[in-house]
């Protein structure tokens, strides 16, 4: 079992995400540009299938919604990864708040998953895998 490097500090949010995805591509590194390093680790799962492995994750249910494990330990997948992620924007994370109101909620989260349904499979057309 290896210990963890000294210089390595535990980031608070864990994100999944695909990187052959142009359009999930586009959407992280829109978000690492405003939220701070230390806030969250970035797990590209194409190029860090491994990753998955120790979380029971399957790969291709990465590759179809985003997933994150929160702060406390918890996993989040698609909305809710999503406006979780963006809240940690600190100066526009406020403004997808509404979308996690009730009844905005069950809105939010249809919508994603069928955003997300369909550009799995536009993604597996293209072939970017």
């Amino acid at each position: 079992m290896s210990t963890p490097s000294p210089h390595a500090t535990p980031r608070p949010h864990t994100v999944y995400y695909n990187s052959a995805c142009p359009v999930c591509e586009a959407g992280v590194c829109a978000m690492r540009a405003r939220i701070a390093e230390a806030d969250v680790e970035w797990v590209d799962m194409h190029s860090q299938p491994e990753r998955l492995d120790a979380l029971g994750l399957d790969l291709e249910d990465v590759r179809e919604r985003l997933h994150l494990i929160d702060s406390e330990g918890q996993l989040q997948i698609g909305a809710p990864a999503l406006l979780t992620t963006w809240s940690l924007q600190p100066r526009w994370g406020w403004l997808l708040q509404p979308l996690a109101w009730p009844g905005l909620r069950t809105l939010t989260s249809w919508t994603y998953n069928a955003f997300a349904r369909q550009l799995y499979r536009w993604n597996r057309r293209r072939g970017h895998w």
